[in-house]
């Protein structure tokens, strides 16, 4: 996603005078915008569906890192001998 400054780069103070309009144009175009103060980038406005969004996003790679890590450490087994240990564990006859 690239930023257009003229569209997603506006002032702390445009917000203050022009709230409805600027928190519209966040719903409208779906895209992070970002807020400056005294010219340089100082916080980012975006609405809530794109926030979850980034946050669920972030969380998945927070845990494929965590699988990697394990990967390159040799921390992995097969497929077979894990179910056969998972349907142990839970008294699965099949």
């Amino acid at each position: 996603m690239s930023l257009n400054p003229a569209e997603n780069i506006r002032s702390v103070t445009d917000l203050k005078r022009n709230t409805e309009e600027v928190l519209n144009q966040v719903h409208r175009t779906k895209r992070p915008l970002v807020l400056t103060v005294n010219g340089k980038a100082d916080a980012v406005l975006m609405d809530t569906k794109t926030y979850e969004k980034h946050l669920k996003a972030s969380n998945m790679a927070r845990l494929l890192v965590r699988a990697e890590e394990d990967i390159a450490a040799g921390r992995t087994r097969s497929m077979r001998s894990f179910l056969k240990e998972f349907k142990h564990a839970r008294k699965i006859s099949r």
